[in-house]
């Protein structure tokens, strides 16, 4: 080692080494480490105090921890997995060539979707803070991540049939329901009583105002008590979507046309695979599958102990995500097989009624009649048999006729996106069950159990933070926080709050979050350094993680996003702004574009979601918001304090001085840094600053180095 070095002139002076890098980190009196609990079991370590009983960093640091593995793993299950696994999942499935979808997704799963759940899991328990503080030590001046971050049943079923009105001693249908269908009528008029513009709020829906109100009762209950209370009710909201989900796979193996749904899900349209399209909507959904950047797998990782296998973590939970996926895509695709299948037969019977009535009018001939087809029991390949002819003679008028083809593959075509699939398609072959008041009070527990879920994640990860950087009675921030998201969520119960929910979907989630998690990326990857994040994982876990993460956080990762947020700003530009609106008239849905107001509302959706960013970035550049630094975790404190005693008794042992209160040498796996790694003493004494999360403090930096 130079004789130049800061450690060397340390040596060679008569001061003596107590007050180390981080004493002055932690913001306390130097600390006798030879002494202090974190290093009795060294060589040269003092007995414990005595009195003092022997309490883990953990408990010390009176953070809550998990009661037990299997609750944090439901937990984090519970928050990524949600109501887009069951609708939007198997909608981008049948939209983009069905198992050609699928290969697209896993690729990008691997190389975008691990990755970063490994990169949040790991900084959540490292450091063990909520979203604001752990991208406080980060990067203090990208803080403004974190902040960025937070933001009874009746038979027949009340949607199997149109409902009937009386006008004096006159009954005729819904004109609205018989223009569309019992199910599409009872979702947008019984249920959401929907406006046929957004510029027509219509007033509050009291239905969902109740139903939005008991939501957040339950959320409250939930989370009022930390991860104590929101554990435990993980273990029934994270495992009971997966029994209904699995019940209704073997009821829907069962039905007709189930084999046809499932075979059309697996059969690869190549083809699409190519498309840019298909590979940008598989990143989105890889994104916003795993809940990155919402803060709440961050805050949940929090809790866990330092030496939890969060690598193992990642991984197990995002594979259950991605069959979790697979698995409500085989129930919907059996189901939607079930409807396409009624749906067809239904074509079948209202088309041969009408070649009846042609050939009762002369219209056409007997003879264009295949002998052996009976109209009483016309199968769907005798129609297509009979069609075919009447299409070939009649070629001239055949379009006057008004036959439809009748084809099973044209309704398993026909997709149908979002709250559609759960609330019109699904709810509607529902109807055609056997039970089906029991099959539908499954269904929808199990929507509700998602929700719940997916928002006791969001709620943690808003809270936590909070709750990390100011002093405020859990309780109190808890009811606050769900009595302005009841407020807030009153723009969604309107009758018009349908629109409202697109429009967010659109702005403020999709390319907000998305530069969310690029920058947390890259705070790490290149501002922080991959190399000691690295060094970090291998001391938290005991082992050497993987080169390849090393390249796909440092390059591959921030390349794919980079890309995402390209195609998410060109897509934006070239597509109209605008939304699905309910013609009540018409009966069916058509597009509108967004009111000026409404316009200036999404973009401002876009730009208040990310504000925090730059302001915090000022502010911390100036010097007019603290970093943050004083207020590291105990436990995290008395980590780097035993990492710099130990370096320090490290290099005494390597110059040889007082060996006899040397350490025992570092195991083997503390050398490794990434590629082109250094060693750790000459990692520490060449560095201008803290082997810590951004903690802003700085070392004097080294002389250079002399020939010796």
């Amino acid at each position: 080692m130079p004789k130049s070095s800061k450690v060397t002139q340390r040596e060679h002076s008569n001061e003596h080494v107590t007050e180390s890098v981080a004493d002055l980190l932690a913001l306390e009196a130097p600390m006798d480490y030879k002494s202090s609990q974190m290093s009795m079991n060294m060589p040269g370590g003092g007995p414990p105090p005595i009195g003092k009983p022997d309490i883990s960093p953990d408990l010390e640091d009176g953070r809550p921890a998990w009661n037990s593995k299997l609750q944090y793993i439901l937990a984090q299950v519970g928050f990524s997995v949600g109501l887009g696994n069951v609708w939007r999942f198997p909608y981008l499935c049948q939209k983009n060539g069905g198992g050609a979808y699928l290969v697209p997704y896993f690729i990008l799963l691997i190389l975008i979707g691990i990755p970063l759940f490994f990169l949040e899991l790991a900084v959540g328990q490292r450091i063990r803070r909520g979203s604001i503080g752990v991208w406080n030590y980060v990067c203090p001046r990208l803080g403004g991540i974190g902040v960025s971050s937070l933001m009874s049943f009746q038979y027949p079923l009340p949607w199997s049939e149109c409902p009937i009105r009386r006008n004096g001693s006159q009954a005729y249908v819904e004109p609205e329901c018989e223009k569309s269908s019992a199910t599409t009528y009872f979702w947008y008029r019984e249920t959401l009583n929907i406006t046929s513009t957004i510029a027509d709020s219509g007033g509050l829906n009291w239905r969902m105002t109740l139903s939005l109100l008991a939501a957040w009762i339950i959320v409250c209950l939930a989370v009022i008590k930390g991860i104590q209370s929101s554990g435990k009710v993980m273990y029934f909201s994270s495992l009971f979507p997966y029994v209904v989900l699995f019940c209704f796979l073997v009821r829907g193996m069962f039905l007709k046309g189930a084999v046809d749904g499932i075979a059309h899900m697996f059969t690869p349209k190549l083809e699409i695979m190519l498309e840019p399209q298909v590979w940008r909507e598989a990143a989105t959904q890889v994104f916003f599958a795993l809940g990155l950047g919402f803060g709440g797998v961050i805050a949940f990782s929090s809790y866990n102990k330092r030496d939890n296998n969060c690598h193992f973590d990642a991984v197990l939970v995002s594979f259950i995500n991605f069959l979790t996926s697979i698995l409500a895509t085989l129930v919907v695709f059996a189901v939607l097989g079930f409807k396409a299948n009624i749906m067809n037969e239904k074509c079948v019977v209202e088309n041969a009624e009408k070649i009846l009535g042609y050939l009762n009018s002369n219209v056409l001939s007997q003879d264009l009649i295949p002998p052996h087809v009976n109209f009483s029991h016309l199968s769907t390949s005798d129609y297509a048999e009979m069609y075919g002819v009447i299409k070939i003679v009649k070629e001239d008028s055949f379009a006057q006729l008004g036959l439809e083809p009748c084809l099973l593959e044209d309704e398993l075509n026909k997709a149908v996106q979002g709250t559609g699939l759960a609330f019109i398609a699904f709810t509607e072959a529902m109807t055609h069950f056997p039970a089906s008041p029991f099959w539908s009070v499954m269904f929808f527990f199990m929507l509700i159990n998602l929700g719940l879920g997916s928002m006791i994640g969001t709620m943690t990860g808003i809270t936590t933070p909070i709750l990390d950087t100011f002093k405020i009675r859990k309780e109190v921030l808890t009811v606050g926080c769900c009595i302005v998201a009841f407020f807030c969520g009153l723009l969604f119960v309107q009758r018009s709050g349908n629109y409202f929910v697109t429009m967010f979907d659109d702005y403020s989630a999709g390319l907000p979050l998305t530069i969310v998690v690029i920058l947390e990326n890259v705070s790490v990857a290149w501002v922080y350094g991959t190399k000691r994040f690295m060094q970090d994982l291998e001391d938290m876990l005991g082992f050497r993680p993987c080169i390849i993460y090393f390249y796909l956080w440092k390059y591959v990762s921030p390349v794919c996003l980079i890309i995402l947020i390209s195609a998410s700003v060109v897509e934006m530009a070239i597509s109209p702004p605008g939304y699905n609106a309910w013609v009540q008239d018409l009966a069916m849905e058509r597009f509108q574009g967004y009111p000026p107001w409404a316009l200036t509302m999404c973009f401002a959706l876009i730009i208040v979601a990310m504000l925090p960013l730059p302001l915090v970035f000022i502010a911390r550049h100036f010097n007019w918001l603290p970093d943050g630094s004083n207020k590291l975790s105990v436990s995290y404190r008395k980590s780097l304090a035993k990492e710099a005693s130990n370096l320090e008794d490290e290099t005494r042992f390597i110059l040889g001085k007082n060996p006899s209160e040397a350490p025992s040498p570092m195991p083997s796996h503390r050398a490794y840094l990434g590629p082109g790694s250094t060693s750790p003493v000459e990692l520490i004494t060449n560095s201008t600053s803290i082997s810590g999360y951004g903690s802003g403090y700085q070392t004097n930096p080294a002389p250079p180095k002399s020939e010796s």
